[in-house]
């Protein structure tokens, strides 16, 4: 669902109610942004965010997995419909090499690395320890190079970060409420309805922005965006953690 919604919000802020301050070409580079935001399920930071809620760690685990999964087979086609929808004129090709770069061989080396601890009889658990300090660094100088190449258009046009901030929340804060409503629906117990719920909601980040500079250029309208969808996330984010354990009972 949310890839869909992400691009009809998109739609209807920039060629709707934003058409006035924002030219044509640069809405259209800000709508492909927030798509490969949209299309992109979180695969990281939600170990990060079940922590916080107290969630279920196997159920996370499993989730993120399937995500990945998923991703591999449906990131660069769905990518493809909307962004065409949106008459934005994209490779292939650049799109099937991200999805192999960014998260199959990832997914591969995870697989290889655990059938050589097992085999050799290591510890999973061990290794993740040693490597937990690199892995934070890692995000952490991702998420400052990100920033530091956009600094200059964020202080040049505040109001542009805005504009585009606007229908982010709209669609962040939308689809928790549906993923929320559909937890209670279901039944299901606050350990797996809340990891459900932000697992839903977040985004994988890193993916698309490394998709927008690859298909776009690094100060392209759509690297902005995506850039800016880092900006909003983790605030609210952070948020929904927090009412999710307020409501928890």
């Amino acid at each position: 669902m949310k890839p869909f919604t992400m691009a009809a919000v998109g739609w209807l802020f920039f060629r709707v109610f934003f058409a006035p301050w924002v030219a044509p070409a640069d809405a259209q580079q800000y709508i492909a942004g927030m798509i490969l935001l949209g299309v992109a399920p979180c695969t990281a930071m939600v170990f990060v965010w079940n922590q916080l809620v107290k969630g279920d760690p196997n159920y996370t685990l499993v989730q993120v997995s399937v995500n990945d999964l998923i991703m591999i087979v449906a990131y660069a086609p769905i990518a493809a419909l909307l962004l065409g929808v949106s008459d934005v004129a994209i490779p292939w090709q650049t799109l099937v090499w991200s999805t192999v770069l960014y998260v199959l061989l990832p997914l591969l080396a995870g697989m290889a690395t655990r059938a050589y601890l097992q085999r050799t009889g290591g510890s999973v658990a061990a290794l993740g320890r040693r490597l937990k300090p690199f892995a934070i660094g890692g995000l952490v100088f991702t998420v400052v190079l990100l920033f530091g190449f956009q600094a200059a258009t964020i202080v040049a046009q505040p109001l542009v970060i805005v504009l585009i901030a606007i229908p982010l929340l709209v669609q962040t804060y939308g689809i928790f409420i549906i993923s929320r409503i559909g937890a209670r629906w279901l039944g299901l117990p606050h350990e797996i309805a809340a990891p459900a719920c932000l697992i839903g909601t977040s985004n994988f980040f890193e993916l698309a922005v490394a998709v927008a500079i690859s298909l776009f250029g690094l100060h392209s309208g759509a690297a902005l965006a995506t850039v800016v969808g880092v900006l909003v996330e983790v605030p609210v984010m952070l948020s929904l953690v927090w009412w999710l354990n307020r409501s928890q009972a």
